[in-house]
């Protein structure tokens, strides 16, 4: 199946600019990202797209939805890899983040996954039928982005029954001490699920893997210890923050926030002469 582009010829809010499905995805390096959203989602075999320091392997009717200028890869695990593929254009292309929050990505698992797949299907049959009405598509656009943000910032989903018992345990744990936070296999085994499973759940409910949970609140838990607690070392830090290695530490809190903690603390204000620095 080929790939369709600017299927609206007028200029208007949402509209798509380009789409496929059926495709036999190759591999695809993007140091600078894509300029557009961009959703990418498995009909056929396995792929792995890399992107914000995590690999997601995405499995049958299993997507994701990045965000512009996000740098990433991408590259089949099986022979074939067959996808279908989505890119936003209009004149508010640029407000998207607005419905779909500030993460690089957004992953979809196979269960929500069927909307998307049926959405664009049904968008080019209708193109190839004649039948697509410009009007409409920019309308449908945006209800195809909206349903992300009913799955990821609509609070009922805190209420889900999966959420309550796999989720909500292991994120209670995670922030009560997560300097005696057990690996993903341990957290896994304490809810009584396999580590991909659980870590399937965190990405549909949190948008986060578990390992990327943990890491993005131990960061924050580092941040509110630098400025907080300015007589203590970064290396009390790191050991409170859950990070046993302090080069370790500072070079994660680096790829995080773009600083080193000594530097984040004379962002803040913090007097250094207060702040027992190593």
């Amino acid at each position: 199946m080929p790939i369709y582009f600017k299927l609206s010829i007028q200029e208007l809010p949402l509209t798509i600019d380009s789409i496929g499905n059926r495709w036999t995805q190759d591999s695809i390096t993007r140091p600078r990202g894509f300029p557009l959203y961009h959703w990418l989602q498995t009909e056929k075999g396995e792929g792995t797209v890399t992107l914000a320091g995590e690999a997601f392997v995405l499995k049958p009717g299993e997507g994701l939805l990045i965000a512009p200028h996000t740098p990433h890869r991408y590259r089949n695990n099986t022979e074939i890899w067959t996808t279908s593929f989505l890119t936003f254009g209009g004149t508010l292309a640029n407000d998207i983040r607005k419905i779909c929050g500030d993460s690089a990505c957004l992953f979809i698992d196979a269960e929500e996954g069927r909307y998307f797949q049926d959405w664009i299907d049904r968008t080019l049959e209708a193109y190839l039928e004649n039948r697509l009405d410009d009007l409409s598509l920019s309308v449908q656009c945006y209800e195809f982005l909206m349903h992300f943000s009913n799955l990821y910032m609509n609070h009922s989903q805190t209420e889900h029954p999966l959420y309550l018992q796999y989720v909500s345990p292991v994120i209670e744990r995670i922030e009560t001490d997560p300097a005696a936070v057990p690996d993903v296999e341990g957290l896994a085994r304490e809810v009584h699920v396999s580590p991909q499973y659980l870590t399937r759940l965190f990405r549909r409910f949190t948008g986060y893997s578990v390992q990327n949970y943990i890491t993005r609140f131990r960061i924050n838990r580092a941040k509110e210890l630098l400025v907080g607690k300015p007589y203590l070392k970064v290396q009390s830090i790191s050991h409170m923050s859950g990070f046993h290695d302090v080069s370790y530490f500072i070079s994660v809190f680096r790829r995080q926030t773009g600083t080193t903690p000594k530097q984040f603390r004379k962002n803040y204000g913090v007097n250094e002469s207060r702040a027992h620095l190593e």
